[in-house]
């Protein structure tokens, strides 16, 4: 049975920094939510994109050669091979994110150190 994803439930499930939950999948894509009250880490997706959506807060994504802000409505899309790191502006930012179905996410050391 095809039935709706509560995002607003979901964006207040107690979590330990960064929540990202699988939501829906589209064709060989998935939908994630993520809440992220703290940095997640450096990574590269190689064989994948990586789109963000933000629905709340402000989103900043940290690249090689400075730093993005993304508000409440905005969209943006991290190439494939690009190292990149999201953290939130202000207590946390809940997001969708679309990236092919098994990407593979590489961790990496801090670029700019």
């Amino acid at each position: 049975m095809i039935s709706p994803v509560d995002l607003t439930t979901l964006a207040r499930t107690p979590n330990d920094g960064y929540l990202n939950r699988i939501v829906a999948t589209v064709n060989d894509h998935e939908v994630h939510v993520s809440v992220m009250s703290a940095p997640y880490e450096w990574h590269v997706h190689p064989d994948s994109d990586e789109t963000f959506i933000v629905t709340e807060g402000t989103l900043v994504i940290d690249l090689e050669d400075g730093s993005m802000h993304l508000h409440a409505g905005q969209l943006l899309t991290v190439p494939a091979g690009v190292r990149h790191r999201t953290r939130p502006l202000g207590a946390r930012s809940v997001n969708l994110t679309v990236e092919r179905k098994h990407a593979t996410t590489v961790f990496c050391d801090d670029p700019r150190a």
